[in-house]
């Protein structure tokens, strides 16, 4: 019973987070240059993808937010224990890994080297802890690899994005 508010909780929190995060992004897309100097179009500004982007992490946090705000309501009233943490060792895991990726080996490294360490270490850490070691090894590498793989072929040549 205490397991349901428990989980409500953290919906509604982390929704509001993802929310707020998200308004953040359309904020700051806003922001940028338009470039409507140079002739640019509504679909061919700077800030149309982190827009958009920015406008799904609103409408999933707040998505997020009503999935806790029923929960809550179909949950017990009443909460025998505190509230779980905020920052757990799942979110401060992916925090580290996050700055790692971005301080660390962003622009140090071949971007498909820091992408493949990235997402393999990620794969790594929050692979089922029940799961074979070699089983886990093969399925971060791979999954390391082939983001790499992927995500710099199209950058490359759809995108026609140069990464560092």
């Amino acid at each position: 019973m205490t397991e349901g508010v428990n989980t409500a909780r953290s919906d509604l929190l982390g929704g509001a987070g993802w929310a707020g995060f998200g308004l953040l992004i359309v904020a700051e897309s806003l922001r940028m240059d338009r470039f409507k100097s140079m002739g640019a179009e509504l679909y061919t500004m700077p800030g149309f993808v982190p827009g958009m982007i920015g406008s799904v992490i609103v409408l999933l946090g707040v998505i997020l937010m009503l999935r806790g705000w029923r929960r809550r309501n179909t949950a017990a009233a009443a909460q025998d224990g505190p509230a779980p943490p905020v920052l757990n060792r799942r979110v401060l895991a992916t925090l580290v890994l996050s700055l790692v990726y971005a301080a660390g080996l962003i622009g140090r490294a071949p971007f498909w080297l820091a992408t493949a360490l990235f997402v393999a270490a990620f794969v790594w850490c929050f692979a089922p802890p029940e799961q074979a070691h070699a089983r886990r090894l093969l399925a971060a590498v791979l999954a390391g690899v082939l983001t790499a793989l992927v995500v710099t072929l199209v950058f490359q040549y759809v995108f026609l994005v140069r990464l560092p």
